[in-house]
């Protein structure tokens, strides 16, 4: 059970985010922005490993500052030389299962960069174990563009027609700037396994 956080206890934290090379540039700059700001605030970041898009934009931000950085990369994506050739580890794991599950096992908070459907799968599936009682840290949404607005207004059509609580609003916390991220990972409500009362209505 997590009853309190503060920035300093918030480490690793696991970062979701997109291999596109072709979205606007801005979700590539805020990825690697993102990755400066952890590092320099002393966070481990624990991500997908790939090296382009937002993924490689997001690690290259936290080298550049001397952060450390843990990538958990598929084998097969291995041999396809889709991983990033210059990270403090690269864990190589067998599927995509594996790789979700350690990415989450191994980290004290989430935060979440646009993407596709493997970045809102890995994202949902979060959401997910925090509304059961078995994932209790924090979850940010960074909302470059407003990307995540739909996603947003889509929970909250959850809510008003009874498929979630009004208080499983609390699992997430969203803010606009990469800036934001670990002062919004230290005082995000606290959530624990009571949440199991509530998860199924």
């Amino acid at each position: 059970m997590i009853e309190e956080r503060t920035i300093d206890t918030i480490q690793p934290v696991c970062v979701y985010c997109a291999s596109s090379r072709v979205c606007v540039p801005e979700y590539h700059s805020a990825a690697r922005q993102l990755g400066a700001v952890l590092a320099d605030r002393g966070f481990t970041i624990v991500y997908g490993g790939g090296g382009v898009g937002s993924m490689g934009a997001l690690a290259d931000g936290a080298l550049s500052r001397g952060g450390r950085v843990v990538g958990v990369l598929p084998k097969f994506m291995q041999d396809l030389e889709w991983g990033h050739r210059g990270l403090s580890e690269l864990r190589l794991v067998e599927d995509m299962r594996t790789r979700k599950h350690l990415m989450l096992a191994n980290s004290q908070g989430v935060v979440a960069l646009p993407g596709g459907s493997g970045t809102l799968e890995e994202l949902l599936e979060a959401i997910t174990l925090k509304r059961l009682g078995l994932y209790l840290g924090p979850i940010i949404l960074v909302n470059t563009r407003r990307f995540f607005d739909p996603l947003l207004q889509l929970f909250s059509s959850a809510i008003s027609e009874g498929f979630m609580d009004n208080r499983h609003r609390s699992m997430w916390q969203v803010v606009a700037e990469p800036e934001e991220v670990p002062d919004a990972l230290g005082s995000a409500p606290a959530w624990c396994s009571d949440a199991q009362k509530f998860a199924a209505l």
